[in-house]
C-alpha cells in the first residue's frame, strides 16, 4: 500500500469474461458478461446504456496480457487487491475458476488478491429469469469445509494474498445462508491453525442495499473478524421513494433512484464494520425492466464517498483500514472502475484522489 493512501482499497473482481460450457448451455454459445453489457439499451429518457469498455476493450480473461493490464491499472490508481469472486457449490463443484487458477499458478500479475466466496445458488435472476435455478449452493457439512479449505490453501500461502495481522482475508457473501455461521467460523479457524497459518481473517457481508436493514447482523457474535456494510449510493427519502413508485406505476420499467454522494453518512460507526463504496449501479443489462438504476453517478460524487469512507476508517490500525469497492469490472451490473468510453479513467482517478485526500 502506498504510504500516502488513507485506506486499503479492495475491489471485487468478476471472472465471468470467458466462455464456459455451463453458460453456453444456459444462455447460448459464447456467452460472457459482455453479452449482456453490449446488448443493453436505454429504458427511459436519459438512461445511459450501453456502457462500453475503453482501454481494455471486450477482453477475455484467459489472456494473461489482459490480466496484467488490469493489474497495472489497479496498482497505478491505488487498488491494493482484487477480491476474486469464488464459486464453490459443495462437494468440489466449482465454476469460473480458470482465471484465478492461472493467476495463482503463473505468479502473475503482481496485484494482491483475496477470495470472496459467492455462496449463493445461481438462478436466472441475472438475466430476467429469476425462477430458473441453474446451480444449487449446498452445505454438505464439516468434511466439505475441509475439502473447500484444502482446495484454496495454496492461495492463502501465496505471498500476494491480502492479509491483516498476518492472516489471509476470506470473504463470505451470504453468511446468513450458512447452516451455522458460528460453527463455520470455528471450523475454518481450526483448519487455518492446523495448516500452520496464523489464523484466517474472516469477513462477512452485511447487505443493506437500500438502507432498510441489514440481512445479516450477527457477524461479531458469530466470530467473524469484520463485516462489510453494503449499501447502494442511492438517495432514498420519502420524496424519492414516492417519485419512484409513481413512475413505475405510470410507466413501468426499472427502479430509478438518484445517486447520493453522502451515503456513507448513513453507515454504521462500529470498529468491526468496514465500508463498501460503489462508483455506479445499473443492473438493467442483466435484469432488464426489473432492474435497478442509480442515476446521476459521477466520478466527483464517487470521490466524495471514497473520502468519507476513508475518513470513517481513519482511527483504526492501518492494516485494518480495508475499504471495499464494488466493483472492478461488474459491467452488466453497471458498477465498474475499469475505463469506459464515457468517463475514461474518471472512476479510477476519483478513487485515487479520495484515498489520498
Amino acid at each position: 500500500m502506498s504510504l500516502e493512501l488513507r485506506a486499503r482499497a479492495v475491489a471485487f473482481y468478476l471472472p465471468q469474461f470467458f466462455p464456459i460450457p455451463e453458460n453456453d448451455d444456459w444462455w447460448g454459445p459464447g456467452f460472457t458478461e459482455w453479452t449482456n453489457a453490449a446488448r443493453a439499451r436505454p429504458l427511459f429518457r436519459g438512461h445511459q446504456q450501453p456502457t462500453l469498455p475503453a482501454d481494455l476493450g471486450f477482453y477475455d480473461l484467459r489472456v494473461p496480457e489482459t490480466r496484467q493490464a488490469q493489474s497495472d491499472l489497479a496498482r497505478q490508481y491505488g487498488v491494493e487487491a482484487f477480491a476474486y469472486w469464488h464459486y464453490w457449490f459443495g462437494e468440489g463443484d466449482r465454476i469460473l475458476d480458470r482465471p484465478f487458477r492461472e493467476v495463482l499458478e503463473s505468479g502473475a500479475p503482481e496485484v494482491s488478491f483475496c477470495l470472496a466466496w459467492a455462496n449463493q445458488s445461481w438462478t436466472g435472476i441475472w438475466h430476467a429469469a429469476g425462477d430458473k435455478v441453474l446451480k444449487h449452493q449446498r452445505y454438505p457439512g464439516p468434511e466439505d469445509d475441509q475439502r473447500h479449505f484444502d482446495a484454496i490453501l495454496p492461495a492463502f500461502r501465496d505471498p500476494r494474498y491480502l492479509r491483516v495481522r498476518g492472516k489471509p482475508v476470506f470473504y463470505v457473501f451470504r453468511p446468513e445462508e450458512l447452516p451455522d455461521a458460528r460453527a463455520f467460523v470455528d471450523r475454518w479457524q481450526r483448519m487455518a491453525e492446523a495448516a500452520g497459518l496464523d489464523g484466517i481473517y474472516l469477513v462477512a457481508e452485511a447487505s443493506d442495499l437500500l438502507g432498510e436493514g441489514s440481512r445479516y447482523t450477527s457477524a461479531e457474535q458469530d466470530g467473524f473478524d469484520a463485516s462489510v456494510y453494503m449499501r447502494l449510493p442511492a438517495r432514498v427519502t420519502p420524496a424519492t421513494r414516492l417519485k419512484m413508485r409513481a413512475r413505475r406505476r405510470l410507466r413501468g420499467g426499472p427502479e430509478i433512484w438518484p445517486y447520493s454522494d453522502s451515503v456513507v453518512d448513513t453507515f454504521p460507526r462500529h470498529p468491526q464494520v468496514q465500508p463498501c463504496v460503489y462508483p455506479n449501479w445499473d443492473n438493467t443489462p442483466r435484469s432488464g425492466r426489473r432492474g435497478l438504476v442509480v442515476t446521476g453517478a459521477t466520478p466527483d460524487g464517487f470521490q466524495r464517498n471514497v473520502e468519507a469512507a476513508a475518513a470513517l476508517l481513519g482511527d483504526r490500525p492501518p492494516e485494518e483500514r480495508l475499504l471495499w469497492v464494488k466493483s472492478w469490472n461488474e459491467w452488466a451490473e453497471g458498477n465498474h472502475l475499469e475505463p469506459d468510453l464515457r468517463d475514461g479513467h474518471g472512476w479510477l482517478r476519483a478513487l485515487r484522489a479520495g484515498l489520498a485526500t
